[in-house]
């Protein structure tokens, strides 16, 4: 069957997302639009995962718990994992590794950590979009070891992307790969590439978001149809 997927969204707590985009108007959103699988991969950080997955939960919208670490040559890479307990562990360590600099809300925004009714719990004082010092392949490496898929984000991008920044794209063993334009122009290894809205605002949520022929709606099922590449691209 085809399945609407969308495997990179981000909520109040990236500082360049929007206030109102809390994980529970995300799920909702995506609810509304037929969003079958639904990522969220805050910058750097795993902390609004918890009330996303209350609110998928409710939304009968199958959950991935992401985080979008920043490499150290500034390189957005998607980690995904089937577990909130996984991604939450995963984000406290992306965590750690960030430097010590504290965010200043007046220029980059706030990071706010909210229940399933959008009520802040917490703000986070160390700025998320920070690089966490650890390498491209040592990311890929360190993500895979833990069960995540791996996908390097927006590699079509003009900044921080893996063809941007590297030059090149480096053959890994990658669960897929995030593109914002279909075809890429570059050497991809035969990887399935993904469309997603990468959305920051509530009104982004779908905006690029692509269909999977998958056996069931699972992990197991994603894992395999990434493998398998059979993708359907939202006009």
């Amino acid at each position: 069957m085809l399945v609407k997927v969308d495997l990179h969204n981000h909520s109040c707590l990236s500082p360049c997302g929007s206030d109102d985009l809390t994980p529970a108007l995300l799920a909702v959103e995506a609810m509304e639009q037929g969003i079958g699988i639904l990522a969220l991969s805050d910058h750097n950080s795993a902390r609004n995962l918890p009330a996303f997955k209350q609110a998928c939960e409710l939304c009968s919208v199958m959950a991935m718990f992401g985080v979008e670490v920043t490499t150290v040559e500034e390189v957005h890479v998607l980690t995904l994992f089937e577990k909130l307990e996984d991604a939450m562990q995963f984000g406290t360590f992306i965590e750690f590794l960030l430097p010590p600099i504290k965010n200043d809300p007046r220029l980059f925004g706030n990071q706010l950590v909210v229940n399933l009714e959008g009520e802040i719990v917490e703000t986070v004082d160390k700025l998320l979009i920070s690089t966490s010092g650890i390498s491209f392949s040592d990311v890929v490496e360190e993500a895979l070891s833990r069960d995540a898929l791996v996908i390097p984000a927006h590699i079509d991008r003009s900044a921080n992307s893996v063809l941007t920044n590297l030059g090149f794209l480096p053959d890994l063993p990658y669960s897929a790969l995030e593109a914002i334009r279909i075809p890429v122009r570059a050497e991809t290894y035969n990887k399935t590439i993904l469309t997603a809205s990468d959305a920051h605002r509530l009104e982004e949520v779908g905006c690029r978001s692509c269909y999977l022929e998958l056996e069931e709606i699972s992990f197991e099922a994603l894992k395999a149809g990434l493998s398998r590449g059979l993708v359907t691209y939202k006009a």
